[in-house]
């Protein structure tokens, strides 16, 4: 499925808190507190911002770059600064065509010219694999035999700190070492000998690891940005009515759209809190699932392994989780309901953010969960709006530790006389096997954002 083209966004360069500029990256940052300072999705329709080096390179009409060319010996696209040292630089890689075994699409951090640079690529051999790069001369700091493909959308992660370099794919590690190549230097999109396309590009400013230290006090940069509020769409006013049941015996695996047409889906697992049930729905990168009533029993909901988009998708009864976001980066949730949770609704276990609007909840702990102990520890963002809460213990929890944000605009609590609702709970995320601890909870300017006005309770 091609990306929806959005509003064009220019690429963003982003200083680091207040009186922190983007030269803090070039002293080497010793805080775990991760900021965005770059991203760029292409829905502009252009690469201003990156600077080409050999290729023929393109942004489609789904606002997705790409380099065409299958013959070109190196193709690259540079954004950034020389000055960067410790960051983890991300985007969706898609290859196209591979010339042969060793013909590579991938992504480079630290360059520090047109043939300096690590890179993490994805080989015509089905391979991944971690490189340092210096001209000709190439040496392989780790690989991982993935099976890859064309046609298929891999999420490609650096992270460079000090001198210990690590690149996973789809949010599994493939590769780490030391190596002292270079110290600092720009982000880079490239491809030799093949063809492929590139998108949602994101640079923080942590080296990446499983940070432990608290934030500091200086507020994160307003990314990612707050929805624009569409008042002509309210939420849901009641639960629909099935049009159809049926039940699943296993996992229906979604690439593409999926609409249900209102049917009820059920029949997984026991609708209790283990950990181990098959999901009702895996969507596939770049899925849409729409138009769906999720029973009971119902598994561990859905999970989505990329980017993904639910329409008008409700849960009756949710069991372990509604949703679990994991290898993506964007996820959206629009329209529809989810009640009967007894921790969380929904879980987000990848990087990126989660935009949550028109939507429904009642009688659930959470509507959100930054996950807290999960093996690899990402700066996770949350954007809820136009949501209705009733019986709910808490909008969000994320962990202020990773420099986790969460916005709100237009949450109505319903039955709430006493205003126990929690908006926003902050917790210190922790290493997997560890649980994390809360440590408070509502605005501050840094991580929770609302004003009153955007709370109304009914």
């Amino acid at each position: 499925m091609q990306k929806r083209r959005r509003p064009g966004r220019r690429p963003l360069l982003l200083a680091i808190g207040a009186g922190v500029t983007v030269a803090a990256l070039a002293a080497g940052m010793t805080s775990a507190f991760a900021a965005t300072v770059f991203s760029d999705d292409f829905n502009d329709g252009n690469t201003s911002g990156w600077s080409k080096s050999g290729g023929t390179w393109s942004v489609d009409g789904s606002g997705v770059l790409n380099q065409s060319n299958a013959g070109s010996e190196l193709a690259r696209q540079f954004a950034g600064q020389t000055s960067w040292t410790n960051y983890s630089v991300q985007a969706r890689v898609r290859p196209a065509s591979f010339g042969s075994s060793s013909a590579l699409v991938g992504l480079a951090a630290r360059s520090t010219s047109s043939t300096k640079m690590y890179r993490l690529v994805l080989l015509g051999s089905g391979r991944a694999e971690l490189q340092a790069v210096n001209g000709s001369n190439i040496t392989a700091i780790g690989s991982a035999s993935l099976g890859i493909g064309t046609g298929t959308w891999y999420t490609l992660r650096i992270e460079a700190s000090g001198s210990t370099i690590r690149g996973f794919v789809n949010g599994t590690p493939v590769a780490s070492g030391s190596n002292s190549l270079a110290g600092a230097g720009r982000i880079g999109l490239v491809t030799a000998y093949a063809s492929g396309g590139f998108d949602d590009v994101t640079v923080d400013s942590s080296g990446g690891g499983t940070p432990t230290t608290p934030p500091p006090t200086t507020a994160p940069p307003s990314t990612p940005p707050p929805t624009t509020p569409d008042p002509t769409t309210p939420p849901p006013a009641g639960w629909p009515t099935p049009t159809s049941s049926q039940k699943v015996d296993a996992t229906i695996a979604v690439s593409g759209t999926f609409d249900g047409g209102l049917k009820r889906y059920y029949g997984i697992g026991d609708g209790g809190q283990s950990e181990s049930q098959d999901p009702m729905f895996e969507l596939a990168a770049g899925a849409t699932l729409r138009n769906v009533i999720i029973g009971a029993p119902a598994g561990d909901g859905v999970h989505c392994e990329g980017n993904c988009t639910l329409i008008n998708v409700w849960w009756e009864d949710v069991g372990e989780d509604a949703a679990t976001f994991r290898g993506g980066t964007t996820y959206t949730v629009d329209g529809g309901g989810a009640r009967s949770a007894s921790d969380k609704v929904f879980q987000h276990n990848g990087s990126g953010t989660v935009t949550i609007k028109n939507f429904r909840v009642e009688n659930a702990g959470k509507l959100y969960r930054a996950c807290g102990n999960c093996s690899t520890s990402y700066q996770r963002h949350v954007v809820i709006d136009n949501v209705i809460a009733r019986n709910t213990d808490a909008i969000a929890g994320i962990n202020t530790n990773w420099g986790d944000t969460a916005r709100f605009s237009r949450i109505t609590i319903v039955d709430d006389p006493d205003r126990e609702t929690s908006i926003c709970v902050k917790y210190r995320g922790v290493p997997k096997g560890d649980e994390p601890t809360e440590i408070g909870e509502g605005a501050d300017g840094v991580n929770c954002f609302y004003a009153p006005s955007d709370i109304t309770y009914q």
